[in-house]
């Protein structure tokens, strides 16, 4: 099994040392790296090119938003994965749109970071529960009326893949169509879904519950 290679960012020495203890107990798991503020974590990252990077939202030096910036210009591959201590929906939908891949809760960590790690893994994008189910009531007026616009198949699984974190290119590979084509399809999906940035996409999945189980 290829090991999935993390990086671990946090302030707080003992967070850092219970998530490391716990990704030590995973087999194909391996933390290659620490990082205790922005800076040093971007240094990290250059330095060792991990698959993945969990990310505190608080750190000193640099802010979060701009950490995820610079590591997505620089290191496209590199999934993102915040872990935070807070719960408000702001914090999801700027992860998003800054192209982050999961957003999991301190709280749920020690059940949930190692799935999370996995599905951010396997171009999935991982949303905690609990925030889920935030996004979820808060999306569900709108959705319902979202949801009243019949996709085809091919529409709704260009726009699941979409949703879950896949690039055009990736989806087209997955699905065996060309680019043009997968670009027609999410085009046509988003259009039927009054859909036009990223963060929308993923509230759709959540509402549709493509993201359940990614």
């Amino acid at each position: 099994m290829t090991q999935i290679r993390v990086v671990l960012a946090d302030d707080h020495p003992v967070v850092r040392a219970g998530v490391r203890a716990l990704l030590k107990e995973e087999h194909g798991v391996e933390v290659v790296g620490e990082a205790a503020d922005g800076a040093a974590a971007l240094q990290l990252i250059r330095a060792t090119a991990p698959d993945v990077a969990v990310l505190d939202v608080s750190m000193p030096g640099m802010s979060w938003i701009e950490l995820m910036q610079r590591i997505t210009e620089e290191f496209p591959a590199v999934k993102i994965l915040l872990m935070t201590v807070h719960e408000d929906r702001a914090y999801v939908q700027q992860m998003l749109q800054s192209k982050g891949h999961g957003f999991l809760l301190k709280r749920s960590a020690s059940e949930e970071l190692i799935r999370a790690i996995r599905v951010v893994m396997n171009g999935g994008v991982y949303l905690d529960p609990a925030v889920a189910g935030k996004l979820h009531n808060r999306t569900t007026t709108r959705a319902g009326m979202e949801l009243v616009a019949e996709l085809s198949d091919r529409e709704e699984e260009v726009l699941r893949l979409t949703a879950r974190g896949f690039s055009n290119k990736e989806t087209a590979a997955r699905l065996s169509l060309s680019m043009k084509t997968v670009e027609t399809y999410k085009a046509r999906a988003c259009e039927k879904l009054g859909l036009k940035t990223r963060a929308q996409i993923v509230r759709c999945g959540v509402a549709r519950g493509w993201l359940e189980g990614a």
